[in-house]
C-alpha cells in the first residue's frame, strides 16, 4: 500500500508548494543563488538575553527530563502577564491557558480535540493552510469563504449562515491575516463573537502575527466582552522573538475548549524542552525593545520591496500588517496562474514566491513574499523582476 491509500491522506490535495520547494532545491544545487521570499522563516537573530537563559536553564540539574503537556507554570503565568499587559485581558493560568510546541500543533490538536466526522467548519480564504486542513485531517468537511479583508469575511459568513441548513461547528479568524497582511478591527470581534453566541458556534482565532503590524496595534478577540465563553486564540513567539524553530507558542481562552485541548495533548506529547520554556518567559517578561526592532526591520523592508518591485514594473500593495506582501501576478502575466508564475520567476529570475492558489481557491492570481531577506537582496531582486518582466511570460 501507499503512503496516498491512507483515509487520511487521501483526503488531503497535493502540497502546491512541494512543486516550489523541489524546483528550489534543484536550482540551488545548480549554483543558483536563490533569493528566497517563499518562507516565512525570520532572519533576524533571537534575542541574546532568550539564548543565554536557555544555556543557564540546560546546565541545571533536571531540567532535561519529562516536561508537563500544558506547559511549566511559570510560562503560563507570563503569557497571562503579556495579555494583561497588551490587550488588558485577565486570564487565568490554570485552566485557561495551554503552553503549545508553537501555534500549529495547538491549532492542529484543538481541531482534532472538538471534531467529530462530517461537523462544516467556515475558514477563510486565502489563509494559512492548516486552517482548513487541520480541520480536514480531524474529520470535518471545510466551507472556504472569501477573505482579503475582515468586513468580507464577516459578510461571507453571515451570508453562509444563512444560507446553511444548521450554522457550521466554528469559525476560524485569522487576523492579522497570513497570507494577505490585512488586519480586523475590534468591530469585527465584536460582530464575529454575536454571531457564534447566536448560533452556538466555536471561534478559533489565529493570533500569530499580533506583534509585526505597522498602523495601530491589533486587538484580541478577548477584548470583546463574553468571547471567553464561544473562543479559544493561539499565539505564538516563532515571529515576534524571531524563535521559529523553537516552537514555541499558547492557546487561551474558554475553559471547557482550552480542558479539551489539555485531555489530547496529555496522550500525545510531554510538553515542550523545559529550557526552551523557561527561556520563552524570559522572552514575554524581559525587555522587548528586540520586538520594536523587529517591526522596524520588516516595515522597513516592506517599504523597499513595494517602491523597487512597483518601479520594476510589478505594482505590489502594502500590507498593514504581517511579514508578507500578497500580490497580484503582474500585468501579462495572469494567464500562467500562480504556480507556473512562481516557477517561471524562480528558473528565469533567481527568485522564490509562494503561489497565492497554495492559501485556497481564492488565492489563485497571488503570490506571497515573506520579507526576510535583507534589504541589499530585496532591491537586487528587483533588477531581476525588471528584467524577467521585459522578456514577458
Amino acid at each position: 500500500m501507499s503512503a496516498s491509500e491512507f483515509y487520511r491522506i487521501k483526503r488531503l490535495p497535493p502540497y502546491v508548494f512541494e512543486e516550489v520547494n523541489k524546483l528550489k532545491a534543484q536550482k540551488r544545487a545548480e549554483g543558483v543563488d536563490i533569493i528566497d521570499f517563499g518562507f516565512g522563516n525570520p532572519d533576524l537573530p533571537t534575542p541574546q538575553h532568550v539564548i543565554d537563559k536557555l544555556i543557564e536553564t540546560v546546565q541545571k540539574p533536571r531540567t532535561t527530563g519529562y516536561s508537563v503537556s500544558r506547559g511549566i507554570m511559570g510560562l503560563r503565568q507570563a503569557y497571562a502577564r503579556y495579555y494583561k499587559r497588551r490587550f488588558n485581558v485577565e486570564l487565568d493560568p490554570v485552566d485557561e491557558i495551554v503552553a503549545t510546541l508553537g501555534s500549529k500543533e495547538g491549532f492542529a490538536n484543538f481541531a482534532q480535540a472538538i471534531t467529530a466526522p462530517g461537523d462544516v467548519i467556515f475558514a477563510p480564504d486565502p489563509s494559512y493552510p492548516l486552517h482548513a486542513y487541520g480541520f480536514i485531517i480531524a474529520g470535518a468537511k471545510i466551507q472556504g469563504i472569501k477573505a482579503v479583508t475582515a468586513d468580507e469575511y464577516l459578510a461571507g459568513v453571515k451570508a453562509a449562515i444563512e444560507a446553511a441548513d444548521k450554522p457550521p461547528m466554528a469559525i476560524v479568524v485569522c487576523f492579522p491575516s497570513n497570507p494577505t497582511g490585512q488586519v480586523a478591527d475590534l468591530s469585527f470581534y465584536k460582530d464575529i463573537v454575536a454571531i457564534a453566541k447566536k448560533h452556538d458556534i466555536i471561534i478559533l482565532s489565529d493570533l500569530a502575527y499580533s506583534e509585526i503590524y505597522y498602523g495601530d496595534p491589533p486587538p484580541s478577540i478577548f477584548q470583546v466582552d463574553g468571547a471567553k465563553d464561544v473562543a479559544i486564540e493561539t499565539t505564538s513567539l516563532s515571529k515576534t522573538y524571531s524563535m521559529a524553530g523553537w516552537r514555541m507558542g499558547c492557546v487561551v481562552g474558554s475553559k471547557r475548549l482550552i480542558a479539551a485541548l489539555a485531555r489530547v495533548k496529555s496522550y500525545l506529547d510531554y510538553g515542550a524542552f523545559t529550557p526552551i520554556q523557561v527561556a520563552a518567559c524570559a522572552a514575554l517578561d524581559g525587555p522587548q525593545d528586540c520586538v520594536d526592532h523587529a517591526r522596524n526591520v520588516y516595515r522597513s523592508r516592506r517599504d523597499v520591496m513595494v517602491e523597487t518591485f512597483t518601479r520594476a514594473g510589478w505594482d505590489v500593495p502594502t500590507p498593514e500588517a504581517s511579514m508578507y506582501i500578497w500580490a497580484p501576478l503582474p500585468k501579462g502575466f495572469e494567464a500562467l496562474g500562480s504556480l507556473e508564475f512562481a516557477k517561471s520567476l524562480m528558473v528565469n529570475a533567481g527568485i522564490a514566491v509562494s503561489p497565492g492558489n497554495g492559501f485556497g481557491e481564492n488565492g489563485e492570481g497571488y503570490v506571497r513574499m515573506a520579507v526576510v531577506e535583507n534589504e541589499q537582496r530585496i532591491r537586487q531582486a528587483a533588477r531581476n523582476i525588471k528584467q524577467f518582466l521585459k522578456t514577458g511570460p
